[in-house]
């Protein structure tokens, strides 16, 4: 097995903000395997929040490096890096160069059928009017997910709603709100026709939420990243986000969603954005999955070679020579 690994940075259309984050670009960690002539790969993003740094991928990457090119399978992965990018942006190289060298696809290997998926048009936190100009823009899109602070959570819908009356909206707080400004909100929401609250509270303060009939279906995000958060996530929220950096792979992300889904979870497929090659690996999973927000892609200025096909807001499946 020969073993790749470098960084791309890719430039954001606009900046793009949320509870306490700003990107004007997007990095990534791309790690390339080859064997007998096949190669596959895989993209990652990191997960910011937990100290997911570029630095510290790569170097995850390279120091088992040598147990790839021995032939360490995805199973021994799991057991290899803990979750995170590093070991999603391996598990993805995995993936496509099994399908690549076996002459098969990732859906023969999942036994998943593929099909088109509307995807969410994510909207960025910005001043009120900003973002609904970008809403009533945004008419191709029929799902939006609109990114929240604190601040002016009821009139930032309430414009976003008035332009365009015809869109499904579900907003992300990203930990940004109090309990009691969930409490506050959620009605309002519920008026203006909101489908999902996702990461209203902040990680580690969300224990209020059990018990809690929110008017609105809640969505955990940083709140669960592996099957060892199921249980709190059960207690208190209606559905899951599952995203590939997060979990650390499709692997462990196919097993996630088995197990949220015995437990009566909802499921929805998120992204860190990046490019068509991040956003491959977990279309598969938003084939399983109620809620798809996988628009990486349209947050950059350009995208790679044989990237994803977006249309009318809906995502087409990849070609193979991106990925699978």
């Amino acid at each position: 097995m020969i073993v790749s690994v470098h960084t791309e940075e890719w430039a954001a259309i606009r900046p793009f903000r949320i509870t306490g984050k700003e990107w004007t670009s997007f990095e990534s960690v791309v790690v390339e395997l080859g064997r007998e002539g096949f190669a596959g790969r895989g993209e990652a993003l990191g997960v910011y929040y937990a100290g997911d740094t570029l630095a510290a991928m790569v170097a995850a990457v390279e120091r088992i490096a040598p147990d790839l090119e021995r032939g360490l399978s995805r199973v021994e992965l799991q057991e290899a890096l803990p979750p995170g990018g590093a070991r999603n942006a391996v598990d993805a190289a995995l993936w496509d160069l099994e399908a690549k060298s076996a002459g098969t696809t990732v859906w023969a290997m999942t036994g998943i059928t593929p099909r088109a998926l509307q995807t969410v048009y994510t909207i960025g936190i910005d001043e009120r009017d900003a973002m609904v100009a970008q809403a009533r823009g945004a008419t191709g899109h029929p799902l939006l997910k609109v990114k929240l602070d604190a601040n002016d959570v009821v009139g930032r819908i309430e414009g976003i709603r008035r332009a365009r009356p015809d869109a499904r909206i579900v907003v992300d707080a990203n930990q940004g709100w109090s309990f009691a400004q969930l409490r506050e909100v959620a009605p309002q929401l519920q008026r203006l026709r909101v489908e999902m609250i996702e990461q209203p509270l902040p990680v580690g303060g969300d224990a209020q939420l059990e018990g809690y009939d929110s008017p609105v279906p809640l969505a955990a995000d940083e709140s669960c990243l592996t099957v060892a958060d199921l249980d709190l996530a059960e207690a208190r929220y209606d559905r899951i986000n599952i995203k590939l950096d997060k979990a650390g792979g499709l692997t462990h992300a196919l097993t996630l969603a088995t197990a949220a889904r015995a437990r009566g979870l909802g499921l929805m497929i998120g992204c860190m954005a990046g490019s068509s090659l991040a956003m491959a690996p977990a279309f598969v999973l938003g084939c399983i999955t109620d809620l798809v927000d996988i628009d990486g892609p349209l947050l950059q200025k350009r995208d790679r070679l044989a990237g994803m096909t977006y249309s009318n807001g809906l995502v087409h499946p990849p070609d193979p020579a991106l990925w699978g």
